[in-house]
């Protein structure tokens, strides 16, 4: 897990948190609205930049 993006691991802990008190609609959408950012994030990027590279990632700290 440390070696994931930050940001993802901080959004999929939110997301678990925050759904369980939800409905599975509400949750959905919840969930929907995290991934949203996470495709806006510099995390993305880099995780398909060393993929490509075939390295490891370096992502920014929070």
């Amino acid at each position: 897990i440390a070696s994931k993006s930050p940001m993802a691991v901080t959004g999929t802990k939110a997301v678990l948190l925050k759904s369980r008190d939800m409905s599975v609609d509400q949750g959905l959408d919840y969930v929907a609205t995290w991934n949203s950012a996470m495709l806006l994030s510099d995390d993305l990027t880099e995780a398909i930049s060393a993929h490509a590279q075939k390295r490891k990632p370096v992502f920014a700290k929070l």
